[in-house]
């Protein structure tokens, strides 16, 4: 039985293909098309699926979208009445959703009507709850989904017990903490689509001096859920209005917030401005007022499921600060969020709802590691490294053992020195887990000043992520439940946080990655060579990438490597190093 998951016609386009209930692969379109959080149609993410699993289109049985035109209908005629602008958009959505059979068959040159497979619309949250439950270790759990809006709802929460899932509620349009989280960080000027991310690394600098306005933003209420002060927002009004650049393919939200809320906190900040005061601790009173709510839920669903577990999807799951803080908030005891808990997600989401809930397939599917996305061979990598300029510049490139591999790099980072560090298949999901990854030292605190001026050219309230041995985690953080997926963020044990003052961020915290000798060998060998030879058994690890999607192929790597002032590439067993900088900034 072979199940395709798309994710179309919104960001983070997606698939993912499932074969007999295993997971085969799973990649988000912009990988492809080099587009951050590319929407439309993933043509090229379908064809690496097919490609990946040995199949032709008319090996696929099922094909699962994640959105149901037909879901909260009454709600959405409602609303029709008085948003026509709006109504006019879903109306050219559901059209796209209407002709996907069409645009499937397009992308491979074949007639509509070859196409055999039967197509399945699931539900935007419970393709979330599904993309989460059905592939965690729990047999049983409570489920949550929350982010910003899909199929004119915000929030849903269940009990998942072997292969089905039980809805128990949901908050409709217009309430959204997603939405909620978007128009506070665009009142604080960060307008492009997925800036959430950074505002959450902001709030660590403020105080939350703004709380008390901030709970008439969001307030109990809507049953078990929260309800929002609509007079702060206008999406009630006209809609959330969503653009799009890039031919299509890059997505652009329009405001959010009402006059009302610069009446109350006074006017908003210029993107072109500096961060203040002010904003650090309206993003600190941001932070809290979600996580109250987000708690709110999950001691609500705790009740009503009697489980000591959770899973949590959409895009509020990725709030990694709030889900560290399950544990002093909420009865739950164990916590698992998937590596791509947003919308990119939902492509693996359908496909096992498909499996388990609709034909009722038993699971016996984990995903407990990350790296389900394109690799490539040592004979590509060959030939992408004499295709480039690196031997014209005289760079040396050594073929190496695993063994020399690891004591070489670890011994490059322990010196001080940035690596790019590319192995097997890419990780699903936006972070970079140890496969596509920028390593370097921890115990250097001007190594995230380094970063930033040679490579990452970030904000400087943007934390970097430590990745540490799983086994090793109790003895720096206040915590030892795993979080391999970097969703997790936890108190840096103050006797540690000089020992790892690079991606130790000013509250105290990390974000961060555990790496498990099973699932991620090569990278816990590094780290664990990396031990050997300083004590200290952490990286600090960003992307690799530069103001782009995370590179995909060896070339993308290779030219990332060349016009960014990294010092070292570990390509496959190939390490090829730069001659030593020798600008001030070097080190």
């Amino acid at each position: 039985m072979n199940i395709l998951g798309i994710n179309a016609y919104h960001a983070n386009a997606s698939a993912a293909i499932v074969c007999d209930g295993k997971l085969v692969t799973a990649v988000e379109e912009e990988r492809f098309n080099r587009v951050k959080y590319a929407a439309g149609f993933p043509a090229a993410a379908v064809r690496h699926c097919l490609a990946e699993a040995g199949l032709t289109l008319k090996d696929i049985d099922h094909v699962a979208i994640p959105r149901n035109p037909w879901a909260r209908i009454a709600t959405k005629l409602f609303y029709a009445i008085q948003m026509p602008r709006f109504t006019l958009d879903r109306y050219r959505a559901m059209k796209q959703f209407k002709g996907i059979h069409a645009d499937f068959a397009a992308a491979f040159d074949v007639d509509p009507a070859k196409i055999q497979a039967k197509f399945h619309r699931i539900e935007h949250h419970v393709a979330h709850l599904a993309s989460t439950f059905f592939v965690s270790p729990f047999d049983k759990a409570a489920v949550l989904s929350t982010d910003g809006l899909g199929d004119f709802a915000s929030t849903m929460w269940a009990t998942g017990e072997g292969n089905r899932l039980n809805v128990h509620g949901s908050v409709a349009f217009p309430h959204s903490l997603g939405l909620y989280y978007t128009a506070m960080s665009q009142y604080l000027g960060f307008w492009k689509f997925g800036d959430e991310y950074k505002v959450m690394g902001l709030a660590a600098y403020g105080e939350p001096n703004y709380v008390e306005e901030l709970r008439h933003v969001v307030t109990p209420g809507n049953g078990k859920g929260f309800s929002l002060g609509l007079e702060y927002f206008c999406h009630h009004k006209s809609g959330p209005e969503m653009t799009w650049q890039e031919n299509g393919k890059t997505p652009v939200l329009g405001q959010l917030f009402s006059p009302y809320l610069e009446d109350r906190l006074g006017k908003t900040r210029p993107a072109t401005e500096p961060v203040g005061k002010k904003h650090q601790d309206v993003a600190a009173s941001m932070q809290v007022v979600l996580e109250e709510a987000y708690f709110r839920l999950l001691n609500n669903l705790d009740a009503a499921a009697h489980q000591n577990k959770v899973c949590l999807a959409g895009g509020v799951a990725f709030n990694c600060v709030a889900n560290g803080k399950i544990f002093d908030h909420t009865p739950f005891s164990q916590v698992y969020v998937q590596p791509a808990a947003g919308d990119a997600g939902l492509a693996v989401g359908a496909a096992y709802y498909v499996h388990h809930q609709i034909l009722g397939q038993p699971r016996t599917f984990v995903m407990d590691h990350a790296y389900w996305g394109p690799q490539f061979t040592t004979k590509t990598i060959e030939k992408a490294l004499e295709n480039s300029q690196i031997r014209d510049l005289g760079y040396p490139v050594k073929k190496l053992s695993d063994e020399e591999l690891f004591h070489l790099t670890a011994q490059h980072i322990a010196a001080g020195k940035i690596l790019g560090w590319y192995q097997g298949r890419q990780e699903w999901g936006p972070r970079a887990l140890g496969n596509r990854s920028i390593l370097v030292d921890p115990r250097r605190a001007e190594m995230k000043d380094i970063l930033n001026r040679r490579i990452k050219h970030r904000e400087i309230f943007r934390p970097f992520a430590p990745s540490i041995l799983e086994e090793a985690t109790g003895q720096y953080f206040e915590r030892s439940h795993p979080s391999p997926f970097m969703n997790l963020a936890y108190t840096v044990r103050p006797e540690k946080r000089g020992v790892i003052p690079a991606p130790t961020h000013v509250d105290g915290t990390g974000r961060l990655q555990t790496v498990s000798r099973q699932n991620s060998p090569r990278y816990w060998a590094l780290i664990k060579e990396f031990e050997k030879q300083t004590g200290v058994p952490v990286l600090l690890n960003t992307s690799f990438n530069d103001n782009e999607p995370i590179v995909t192929s060896p070339k993308e790597a290779i030219d990332c490597f060349l016009r960014t002032r990294m010092d070292v590439l570990a390509l496959g067993n190939f390490l090829i190093e730069k001659p030593l900088d020798p600008s001030p900034d070097a080190t």
